[in-house]
């Protein structure tokens, strides 16, 4: 159970590595004037989508194996089913990123730095929930 719990840990963090920079390279677009500059970030936001998506996959396959593990704990408890919600609303957000990530690619993106500054913040807050719930495990 200590590995499953391991690597589960491992690739939320690697997913959430993407979470954070993705939004980010949104932001350096949006701002950009300059045409290659676009370009390239373009580029590098598609790749870093491609590259993090097998990660969330992982991670999601990972804490349902743990659940598998032991179904009467987990399922009973109040703090897993409301961090499940937060990963549910993380899995939106990652859709959603790749939305913006096909949009920016296909030169039809329509929101500006300011509306990807505030996007951008919303994975750390889903960050702090769910590690709070999983640690402290309330209710």
């Amino acid at each position: 159970m200590l590995w499953l719990k391991a690597f589960h840990i491992i690739f939320v963090v690697c997913w959430f590595a993407g979470l954070f920079y993705l939004p980010r390279i949104f932001v350096y677009y949006a701002a950009s004037e300059h045409s290659a500059v676009r370009e390239q970030l373009a580029v590098m936001a598609r790749k870093l989508y491609r590259f993090v998506t097998p990660f969330m996959i992982i991670a999601i396959a990972l804490g349902l194996a743990m659940i598998a593990r032991n179904p009467d704990y987990y399922l009973a408890s109040t703090w897993m089913w409301v961090k499940l919600g937060g990963v549910g609303f993380l899995v939106i957000y990652h859709l959603l990123c790749g939305r913006y990530v096909r949009a920016i690619n296909d030169d039809r993106n329509r929101h500006n730095h300011v509306f990807y500054r505030f996007f951008n913040e919303v994975p750390v807050l889903f960050l702090f929930a769910i590690v709070l719930l999983a640690v402290l495990k309330p209710f």
